[in-house]
């Protein structure tokens, strides 16, 4: 869960400055600071399995980051800060090689205390970039991806355990239970061995 590190406003700028040399990660909404907590071994695992399957087949010209690369985006005139699970992009960064602002994809792996953020927030302004095609939120508790795509309008379209979701953006087939693959325990699903 992201805690507010200061609730005095902080400068776009001096937030982008500061986070090159700190120690732990925040993330930016308007003005306010907000450190970040580490995430479950079954955050960690989904999110890296997805991330291998996207990387090990994503075709030349684009790049998939995992949780580190920081996202800036405006929207509204506010200015924010993200560290997405998972991001690609595709072309050259026309920013600088510590953020992105135009990814094709991104990916969030849902916890009881990022839902609510993740789905409201973060859509909202993750469906602002004009470069985003798709936005896919991946539940850590069940095989359930919930996936939101620019041509539809952003309707929201579920996959689950047995099915498979096919990513536009990046022009890959994925199986709901390739992302599962290490956690079938976790998540509800019989443990093959």
């Amino acid at each position: 869960m992201a805690h507010a590190l200061k609730y005095d406003f902080t400068p776009f700028e001096d937030y982008l400055a500061g986070e090159r040399d700190a120690d732990s990660r925040s993330e930016y909404v308007d003005g306010l600071v907000y450190a970040m907590a580490g995430a479950s071994e079954t955050h960690n695992t989904i999110a890296g399995s997805f991330y291998a399957f996207i990387e090990t087949q994503l075709k030349d010209g684009c790049r998939v980051w995992q949780s580190d690369m920081k996202l800036v985006i405006r929207n509204q005139g506010q200015r924010f800060g993200y560290y997405p699970d998972i991001m690609a992009a595709c072309g050259e960064n026309p920013d600088d090689l510590y953020t992105r602002t135009n990814p094709i994809l991104i990916v969030e792996v849902l916890s009881d205390s990022t839902e609510r953020v993740d789905l409201k927030e973060k859509f909202d302004n993750y469906t602002s970039i004009p470069s985003l095609l798709e936005y896919v939120v991946v539940s850590q508790d069940v095989p359930l991806v919930r996936l939101f795509r620019r041509r539809t309008s952003w309707e929201r379209e579920t996959y689950r355990a047995d099915d498979v979701l096919r990513l536009e953006s990046v022009e890959l087939d994925v199986p709901v239970q390739h992302i599962y693959r290490r956690v079938r325990k976790e998540v509800g699903l019989a443990v093959s061995y």
